[in-house]
């Protein structure tokens, strides 16, 4: 690409991963848009976090977070293409999350009653996130619904997501220096 300006979605369309142009208000165009924001906002949190533990897994998961983007991003049909080219979401990457989740509340422990983002500016970035993930699951749902999405694990992905960012939120808050 020599230029960022390309004028191909000046008609409101786009193209997915493998091929195929869609309108820019395509359920994945929808669900990855909402994940792409919700990695620009680990970044901004993870330029925030005093815990360089909590920042180091938010950089984590934004890269990993590429490889839910490119699945949302690739027509069902298209999915051997995906898989031929990269590495897709596993059984694996959810189990991991939910590992973290646990640690997380056991050494950070839950919170006890309604918790209002904003203890720390960078809590409060990781909370946004925490939000955007919470949408581009919904709009995953929404292309699961319409038989787009062939990997189940990509919901499931997004759904532990969230639950880490909130916990990583509560960690960062607490000023918690360890994360193992």
């Amino acid at each position: 690409m020599s230029s960022i300006v390309t004028r191909g979605g000046d008609g409101g369309e786009t193209n997915l991963l493998y091929g195929g142009r869609v309108p820019k208000d395509d359920p994945h165009t929808e669900a990855y848009g909402a994940l792409d924001e919700a990695i620009s906002v680990m970044g901004l949190a993870r330029s925030l976090a005093v815990n360089d533990q909590v920042a180091q897994t938010l950089l984590d998961l934004q890269r990993e977070c590429f490889t839910v983007g490119a699945e949302l991003a690739t027509a069902g049909e298209d999915r051997s293409k995906l898989q031929r080219h990269f590495p897709t979401l596993e059984t694996a990457a959810v189990d991991k999350l939910e590992a973290e989740v646990h640690r997380l509340e056991r050494e950070v422990g839950m919170p006890t009653g309604f918790v209002l983002p904003g203890g720390t500016p960078a809590a409060a970035a990781i909370d946004i996130a925490r939000t955007l993930v919470r949408r581009a699951e919904r709009r995953a749902v929404a292309v699961a619904r319409a038989d787009e999405l062939s990997n189940p694990e990509v919901v499931r992905y997004l759904n532990r997501l969230s639950d880490l960012l909130f916990m990583l939120a509560r960690q960062e808050e607490a000023g918690a220096t360890t994360l193992k």
